[in-house]
């Protein structure tokens, strides 16, 4: 689709224009186009490099150093595997393990249907009921690690 015939493009073009084109505004631009576009995509980087007259390398650079852009599209759910101290000393990392394997994709990636984005986050603030995963906004606790999808594997279809 054409920057010039999607609507998104234009509402971005109206938040950039309201910014007054500053440079020192990019973070703030890279905000509001996940906000629009749920995502940052190669075109809208470009976009915003091209009306900020940065250079593209500075726009991805600092997309990509900032963990909570995204580069490509959530899935219609997501799973976040808590990292924590207390959620990694029982085992979280062998249930990332455990639901890279069975989606065939690692922590940051999105499967090929869109069906389910892998996250990690580094402390979900529930180390009493460790390990824990997050399914979509629901905490699941005391995660099995034989079988830390029992309860979702259907929902995720």
């Amino acid at each position: 689709m054409s920057t010039a015939t999607d609507d998104r493009y234009n509402a971005l073009e109206k938040i950039i224009k309201k910014l007054g084109y500053e440079k020192n505004a990019l973070l703030e631009v890279l905000h509001n186009a996940q906000g629009i576009f749920g995502y940052l995509g190669l075109d809208t980087l470009k976009f915003i490099a091209k009306r900020l007259q940065l250079p593209y390398s500075k726009v991805y650079g600092v997309a990509t150093f900032y963990s909570n852009f995204r580069l490509k599209p959530k899935g219609r759910h997501n799973i976040v595997v808590c990292a924590g101290t207390a959620c990694h000393i029982k085992g979280a990392d062998k249930i990332l393990q455990k639901i890279e394997q069975r989606y065939g994709i690692k922590a940051g990636e999105t499967t090929s249907d869109e069906a389910l984005s892998l996250l990690t986050a580094r402390c979900v603030g529930t180390c009493s009921i460790a390990p824990v995963i997050v399914f979509d906004e629901d905490i699941k606790a005391n995660v099995s690690l034989e079988n830390p999808l029992c309860d979702i594997e259907e929902s995720i279809k």
